[in-house]
C-alpha cells in the first residue's frame, strides 16, 4: 500500500530496541490514519505526517542526526528547531503545521527575513541577528536533504530543498579566543587544591589538543598514559575523528632524557586515580546526608564543567575572562604555528583532516606576525644586498678592462 515507513533493523540492545519500535510504531499509526481520513488521535503529540514539525522529528532519529551531531550541540539544535516551527506566516500560523510542500523558494526567503529580526515578543527593533539567521537557514537545508532521502514523495518535485542558495547577508564572524600557556598553568595551579580535574582537563586540551567535550566524557584514560607498552607515550583518542594520536613524552639523548611535557605531567601528577578515566569528580564527599558512605566517582557534564570553569577563572588572578576548555584547545593549535611547525607537522600532532579544518584553530597573534614580519625584512635585505654585489660586480668588470679597450684601440702591433 506503498507505505512510507519502511522496515529496519532494530538492533540488539533490548532498551533501545523498545524505543526505536515505539516510534516507528506511532509513524505506522499516524500513516494509517492519515491514509483512512482519519483525525489524528485525541492527545496524540505526534506531528502530522508531512509536515514541518515531523520533518524535523524525522531529522533528529536519523543516522545523521544523532552520528555526526555531538551531545553538547544538540540542545543548540533543539532550540534552533523550535525556532523555525514557531515563526509565524501573516495569517498567525505556524510554520511547523505547515506542509513541506508549501514551503517555496520565494516562501523560504521571506521566513530568512522573519530570522533576522525575531518574531513576536522577541521581535528585535533597528537590529539584526545574522548569526542566529545563518544558524536556522543552515539547519534547514541539512534537515531538508536529510529527510528528502527517505520521503521524497512529501517534498516538491521542481525544489526539493528550497532553503540550497538562499542569499544571507555577509557578517563579519567573530574569532574564537585563545590562551596562552601562561594562562593555562596559572589557571591550572590556581585551581589544583579543590578542582585537580578541572586543572588537568585545561592542560589536556592544551598541550595534546584534546576536544574538550572529548576530555569530559571519558576519552582520556589512565591505560593511554605511559601504559607498559608504550612507557614514553600518551595515546590521545579523537574520537570526532576516530583516530588516534600517541604523543611522544621524552627522548633520549647523549644529554640525558628530554621531556617534552615536563609541565603537563606535573599537574597530572597531582590528578587523584579514582577510575579508569582522568576526568571524574567525586560526590558525596561533603554532603550532610552521604555522611558516614564512601564518596562515589563520575563523570562531568560538560554544561557543568564549563560553568565550573567560568566560575573559577573569575577566582584566579591572571586568567583572562574569555579563558574556557576551548579556549585551551585553540591556545595549543595557536602555539603550533608560532612555532613555526609545516603544515604537516601540526596537522600530525593535531590530527585534523584538511588543511582547511586546521587552520582555523591558528590564531593571527603578534608572536605570528613578528615572525612573518621578520622573515619579509630579512628577504628585504637578502635583496638588497645580492642588488648592491651585482652592481659592485659590474663596475669593477668596467674598471678593470685593458687601456687599449677603453681608448678604443685594439692593441695589435702593426709589422712594417
Amino acid at each position: 500500500m506503498d507505505c512510507s515507513v519502511e522496515n529496519e533493523p532494530l538492533g540488539t540492545d533490548f532498551a533501545k530496541m523498545l524505543d526505536r519500535a515505539k516510534t516507528l510504531n506511532e509513524q505506522f499509526d499516524e500513516w494509517d490514519r492519515a491514509r483512512k481520513g482519519q483525525p489524528a488521535a485525541e492527545g496524540n503529540i505526534m506531528p502530522t505526517f508531512g509536515t514541518v514539525d515531523w520533518l524535523f522529528r524525522e531529522y533528529k532519529i536519523s543516522d545523521a542526526y544523532l552520528r555526526k551531531v555531538a551531545p553538547r550541540s544538540r540542545s543548540d539544535y533543539e532550540w534552533a528547531m523550535d525556532q523555525v516551527c514557531d515563526t509565524l506566516t501573516k495569517k498567525g500560523e505556524r510554520i511547523g503545521d505547515q506542509l513541506v510542500k508549501r514551503l517555496s523558494p520565494r516562501v523560504v526567503d521571506k521566513l530568512y527575513a522573519k530570522f533576522l529580526t525575531g518574531t513576536g515578543k522577541k521581535k528585535l527593533e533597528g537590529k539584526e541577528r545574522l548569526r542566529t539567521a545563518e544558524k536556522l537557514v543552515g539547519l534547514c537545508r541539512k534537515a531538508w536533504k536529510v529527510v528528502h532521502r527517505y520521503f521524497p514523495a512529501e517534498f516538491d518535485k521542481e525544489v526539493p530543498n528550497p532553503w540550497t542558495g538562499v542569499t544571507m547577508k555577509v557578517r563579519a564572524k567573530a574569532e574564537k579566543k585563545a590562551v596562552t600557556r601562561e594562562d593555562v598553568y596559572t589557571f591550572a595551579w590556581g585551581v589544583m587544591d579543590d578542582y585537580p580535574e578541572i586543572a588537568a582537563a585545561a592542560v589536556i586540551c592544551f598541550e595534546w589538543l584534546q576536544r574538550p567535550e572529548n576530555v569530559v566524557m571519558g576519552h582520556m584514560k589512565w591505560s593511554d598514559y605511559r601504559a607498559p607498552s608504550a612507557p614514553a607515550t600518551i595515546r590521545v583518542v579523537h574520537h570526532k575523528t576516530n583516530k588516534i594520536a600517541p604523543h611522544p613524552l621524552e627522548m633520549q639523548t647523549e644529554q640525558g632524557v628530554v621531556r617534552f611535557y615536563a609541565d603537563a605531567e606535573d599537574v597530572l601528577a597531582r590528578l587523584p586515580r579514582l577510575g579508569v578515566q582522568m576526568i571524574l569528580r567525586q560526590v558525596g564527599k561533603n554532603s550532610k546526608k552521604e555522611r558516614g558512605k564512601e564518596p562515589i566517582a563520575i563523570p562531568w557534564v560538560y554544561s557543568s564543567i564549563e560553568h565550573a570553569v567560568a566560575r573559577l577563572r573569575k577566582k584566579v588572578e591572571g586568567v583572562p575572562p574569555w579563558f574556557t576548555l576551548d579556549a585551551c584547545r585553540h591556545g595549543g593549535m595557536t602555539e603550533l604555528e608560532e612555532a613555526e611547525l609545516t603544515d604537516g607537522q601540526g596537522r600530525a600532532l593535531s590530527l585534523h583532516s584538511t588543511q582547511r579544518s586546521y587552520e582555523g584553530y591558528a590564531k593571527r597573534t603578534q608572536a605570528r606576525m613578528l615572525s612573518a614580519t621578520k622573515k619579509r625584512h630579512a628577504h628585504v635585505l637578502a635583496e638588497a644586498t645580492a642588488k648592491e654585489q651585482e652592481n659592485e660586480a659590474a663596475t669593477n668588470v668596467r674598471n678593470g678592462a685593458p687601456e687599449g679597450v677603453r681608448n678604443g684601440e685594439t692593441g695589435v702591433t702593426k709589422i712594417a
